[in-house]
């Protein structure tokens, strides 16, 4: 197991944009992620975008840290979206209906637009 991943966080305007900076979203990092979202989030974040450009390969781990952060902010009254994911992980969340609850954007920026109209 991984001891570290890979990512960036940019708040602006009460908007965190999380860019996975890695090609794998699986369990070898899900973990570490969900804590980095677990921490992220009880800093008084409560609009979230994941930046998921970099990730060629998600798992039901990688699916399990994206819910997490859902819940999260759901508990808090956030908003959450997911931008520019390549083509197999859009399939994967959209064969397992979470585009239902997880807005789905082709970039950052029309994420953070959608998000700064709440």
């Amino acid at each position: 197991m991984s001891d570290s991943v890979n990512f960036d966080v940019k708040t602006e305007n009460g908007i965190a944009v999380f860019k996975l900076n890695e090609s794998r979203f699986d369990s070898q990092i899900a973990g570490l992620v969900k804590a980095e979202f677990t921490i992220l989030l009880s800093e008084s974040v409560n609009k979230l975008v994941i930046d998921l450009s970099e990730v060629e390969y998600c798992d039901s781990s990688g699916l399990s840290a994206l819910l997490l952060a859902f819940r999260i902010l759901q508990s808090q009254e956030g908003q959450i979206r997911i931008a520019a994911p390549q083509k197999s992980v859009r399939t994967l969340i959209q064969i397992s209906q979470l585009d239902r609850i997880l807005p789905i954007f082709d970039s950052v920026e029309e994420a953070v637009k959608d998000l700064e109209t709440i």
